[in-house]
């Protein structure tokens, strides 16, 4: 039974990425189509990501209180709102315009467009709460294998979603829209049908006694400074930043070693087969060897020197030889920083603290795109990898000094951090 649940997880979180990734390359040319100049689409970019900083801590601990079940179904049907959303923007917005400002339609369609991210934001509580589920349905000793399903779906959705979304934008930029739509309507029939509920109705009615704030900035901040949860938010945070700087700008520093635009898909897919093929399959032989701890530095010294690499290539060998370390240290830290976070909390705010991890992460992908790109134009090709190993190399330093020396016999059990 408990293998049946992880599966449908997987292949829930792998349609609900498959309809992510079918439009995400294609907004900056859907955006330009209509006027938009390159800031106006950064802020387009960015605005999924910016509210779903506000979206994924509320919905995380929601599923504490109601269950995972519920929020799953009401975050996929915002999902699938925002797509119908981005595919009828461009009718939407001419017929607002013609009634309110007949001269700026290019305005109310871009407008339209940043409802529609905005909606799917506040609502991407999807792979918190699959998150949160995972760590219902397993145990200590194989959750970090759990959790590295939900990285493998998601790398298979961003390796076949762009693909897909690039053969279905010729018919036009609405059409991959309006597919994605699909997509996360058969997500909302799965959950209904196929995915039973995690928390028993006991559990959730002794939740529903804690009191837990709402998020704010404030309950953010605390959990950073809270003991193993603090120290693990904070390196989620820095290496997120400091691999979401790799992603941002990757495509625009290919162009410096004069790569062309199908090449650097196939290196983008070759990243993501590799962290695939770590967090699917590897991870569990992994977690079981090593501690937790153990995996967590290592991952963060081997993307270090990655990142060191990848500021002094210049060719296509060398890049492809520099990215395996770099796909691999990032599927491990991936999976075992969540799986570390699941067990340094009480079991009734597992869905928060992990919205929290989702909510630092969104921050990353705001502040990236900009960091990286300034530097790039400003700095050369190798002032991104050298920032990147710099945060990197002050995570080993923390992740040493907060967690190896702090609590040497491994990352304590949720009742020790709880009690003290």
């Amino acid at each position: 039974m408990k293998n049946s649940k992880l599966f449908t997880i997987f292949i829930i979180v792998f349609v609900d990425l498959l309809g992510f990734g079918l439009i995400l390359p294609l907004l900056p040319y859907y955006a330009e189509e209509y006027g938009a100049t390159p800031f106006v689409t950064g802020l387009l970019v960015a605005s999924y990501a910016a509210a779903s900083f506000i979206g994924a801590p509320i919905l995380g601990r929601l599923s504490d209180r109601f269950g995972r079940r519920p929020i799953l179904l009401l975050s996929v049907f915002g999902t699938l709102l925002g797509f119908l959303l981005l595919g009828f923007a461009a009718p939407l917005g001419e017929g607002l315009a013609r009634l309110i400002a007949p001269a700026a339609a290019n305005a109310f369609v871009l407008g339209v467009l940043f409802l529609a991210r905005i909606l799917d934001g506040v609502t991407a509580g999807n792979i918190t709460v699959a998150q949160a589920y995972i760590s219902d349905v397993t145990d200590e000793t194989n959750r970090a294998r759990g959790l590295g399903l939900i990285g493998a779906a998601f790398g298979l959705g961003f390796i076949i979603g762009p693909a897909a979304g690039g053969l279905l934008s010729k018919a036009g930029y609405g059409v991959p829209a309006f597919v994605a739509a699909g997509v996360a309507a058969l997500n909302l029939l799965m959950i209904a049908f196929l995915l039973p509920e995690s928390l028993t109705l006991a559990r959730r009615e002794a939740m529903a006694q804690v009191q837990r704030p709402p998020f704010t900035l404030g309950a953010l901040l605390t959990a950073l400074r809270r003991p193993v949860v603090g120290p693990l938010l904070h390196l989620r945070f820095f290496y997120g930043l400091a691999f979401s700087i790799f992603q941002s700008i990757f495509s625009l520093w290919a162009q410096g070693i004069r790569l062309s635009a199908d090449t650097t898909g196939y290196v983008l897919a070759y990243v993501g087969l590799l962290s695939v093929i770590v967090q699917g399959g590897l991870i569990g032989l992994l977690t079981k060897r090593f501690r937790e701890r153990t995996l967590i530095v290592t991952g963060l010294w081997v993307m270090g020197l990655s990142f060191i690499g990848w500021a002094l290539t210049r060719d296509l060998v060398t890049l492809l030889i520099v990215l395996l370390p770099l796909a691999v240290s990032g599927g491990v830290l991936n999976t075992v920083i969540q799986s570390a976070l699941t067990k340094s909390v009480s079991r009734d705010e597992l869905g928060g603290t992990l919205g929290l991890a989702g909510a630092l992460e969104s921050i990353t992908r705001v502040i990236a795109p900009t960091v990286g790109g300034f530097l790039l134009g400003s700095l050369g090709a190798w002032s991104p990898g050298v920032l990147s190993a710099l945060l990197l190399g002050w995570s080993v330093w923390f992740a040493y000094r907060r967690i190896v020396r702090v609590n040497t016999p491994g990352i304590p059990p949720a009742a020790e951090v709880v009690n003290g």
